[in-house]
């Protein structure tokens, strides 16, 4: 089984292949070529920073989004996304004005705005509840780092939620699609077992 980890300048990659190395995957690809992504089993997505920026930086490359559409959308390979990387699943986010996302989860990537006075960011150790039938996703607590959240447009498209002064998204799923706000690089056992169930994933 070959693993896309995709290199778009945006993401933890070192932190995150380290990670899918100890879930169990063998061949990781950490790769920016289009044609390897096109032929992958598994495709990583992983994101740090703004919206806008990892969107301008995935679209750079030459290919890649529609590489990405074709094996994940049309030949329904897993996917993974990891934080923005999860994010850029949005049809648009407003950091920076409004940008477009992927699309293909429906929802706006907004800024977090908690009803208790607590900080932003949302960052730390914090619960992971799933939703009902949520594949993947168990209870437990991971670690969390991120200002802004998914808004999803279709409560059945959210598989687990979190809490910071109110309900938060921590992961969307749809078919093969998955995405997660926490950090499963970052997030020791409960990280490492959630990579090896996508790793393990038949769908």
């Amino acid at each position: 089984m070959s693993l896309a980890l995709i290199d778009y300048g945006a993401g933890n990659l070192h932190s995150v292949h380290n990670a899918l190395k100890a879930a169990g995957a063998g061949d990781v690809h950490v790769t920016a070529d289009p044609d390897i992504v096109a032929k992958a089993d598994r495709i990583v997505l992983p994101g740090v920073g703004a919206f806008a920026h990892c969107m301008e930086a995935l679209s750079a490359i030459d290919g890649m989004v529609a590489a990405m559409e074709q094996r994940v959308r049309v030949e329904g390979i897993p996917f993974l996304g990891i934080c923005v990387g999860m994010q850029l699943l949005a049809d648009a986010g407003v950091e920076h004005g409004t940008t477009r996302g992927l699309g293909w989860i429906g929802g706006t990537v907004r800024a977090i705005a908690p009803a208790a006075d607590l900080k932003i960011p949302h960052m730390g150790w914090n619960d992971v509840l799933p939703t009902q039938g949520a594949p993947l996703i168990e209870a437990g607590e991971a670690y969390f780092l991120h200002s802004y959240h998914f808004d999803a447009t279709d409560d059945a498209d959210v598989l687990a939620t979190t809490d910071h002064g109110g309900t938060l998204v921590a992961a969307v799923g749809r078919d093969n699609i998955m995405g997660v706000q926490f950090h499963p690089e970052k997030s020791q056992a409960y990280g490492i077992n959630f990579l090896k169930r996508f790793l393990e994933w038949q769908l």
